[in-house]
């Protein structure tokens, strides 16, 4: 019997190299993203090499009923989702009140609303046949507030917050819910958004496979890398005050211009 993975931001970096694990696995995929011919190119990718079915479907994400009519468009293709990677997101850069507010919609949109709705889509699913995995990509950004991106940071601390929920809720189902939780990842994040920052980054299909094995083991939290775990130590146990401050001198902009990248 076939086994289907549904994979949102399936075009490049981290969702990219998801899909190909799953598809190396004997899934079909469902891959999403805004860029169809990406989407596209992939799909004859996946479909020769590992000789399965791939559905495309080119959507915004973060827009207004974007979910439903996704899972409208799943439903009427006959498909079952038997593993939901929730990876598609955006980050937003700047000062808050500088920021564009529809710009910053879309990105809890996308980056919470979106994953809440598809997650709410095919848990009960799985759950009745006992069996399914959930992953949610968050990033070490969730376990502080981040001073000028600020909502980033707060979408991504909600996801964290969610996974860890459920994964307690479903525990003894048979159904794995994890959160990938990356540190600085060689896509195009930080290109995207205008950072000056230099980071170590860790390459895209290492995070895909410390993604996938977590939560193949049901891991809860998946922090790739031990200096993103040392990260996330230290968020732990530096004082509030201190971490913002932290944050606010390094996160800063430098020119006043504000920028948004993809994640």
């Amino acid at each position: 019997m076939s086994k289907t993975a549904l994979i949102t931001g399936a075009s490049m970096g981290i969702g990219l190299d998801l899909a190909v694990l799953a598809a190396r696995d004997g899934y079909d995929c469902i891959l999403v993203s805004r860029n169809e011919p990406r989407l596209h190119e992939l799909k004859k990718v996946l479909e020769t090499r590992y000789r399965i079915n791939v559905h495309v479907f080119a959507l915004d994400l973060a827009k207004h009923d974007a979910a439903s009519r996704l899972t409208k468009m799943i439903d009427e293709a006959g498909l079952t989702v038997d593993f939901l990677i929730n990876n598609a997101g955006f980050g937003t850069a700047g000062a808050f009140a500088d920021l564009d507010a529809e710009t910053e919609a879309d990105e809890v949109r996308l980056n919470v609303n979106t994953l809440t709705e598809l997650t709410k889509a095919y848990l009960p699913g799985m759950l009745e046949r006992d069996h399914g995995y959930v992953l949610n990509v968050a990033s070490v950004a969730a376990f502080q507030p981040g001073p000028y991106m600020a909502v980033y940071y707060a979408t991504k601390a909600y996801v964290l917050s969610l996974t860890e929920a459920l994964h307690a809720e479903v525990k003894g189902s048979g159904v794995h819910v994890s959160v990938l939780c990356p540190g600085p990842t060689d896509t195009n994040f930080f290109d995207r958004a205008g950072s000056e920052l230099s980071f170590s980054k860790m390459p895209s299909h290492l995070v895909a496979f410390f993604g996938y094995k977590g939560v193949m083991n049901n891991k809860r939290v998946i922090v790739p890398g031990l200096s993103n775990q040392l990260l996330v130590g230290f968020a732990k146990l530096m004082p509030r005050a201190l971490s913002l401050e932290v944050l606010r001198r390094v996160q800063k902009p430098t020119d006043g211009n504000a920028a948004e990248s993809t994640t």
